[in-house]
């Protein structure tokens, strides 16, 4: 009967201990991380995939490129 209640009595510790981190955790708030907007995104004209704008690499007539290799191979044929 005394080790149910010395188990009791650390599982009710236990479950305190928890909750006051877990409550300590939520009153900071989580953590933010600087605001930033939305990235543009284009389709590589020589294989397809979206990347951001800012990532891409653009040739003379202003299409983007995933790749420099894309660009020298230019955009994909029509099928």
């Amino acid at each position: 009967m005394k080790y149910l209640i010395l188990l009791l009595v650390l599982v009710v510790a236990a479950a305190w201990l928890w909750r006051g981190r877990r409550r300590d955790r939520s009153a900071s708030g989580p953590a933010e991380r600087p605001a930033q907007g939305a990235a543009t995104m284009v389709a590589c004209a020589h294989c397809g995939v979206h990347l951001p704008q800012r990532e891409a690499l653009f040739d003379a007539a202003g299409r983007p490129y995933c790749s420099d290799e894309h660009r020298v191979a230019g955009p994909r044929p029509a099928p």
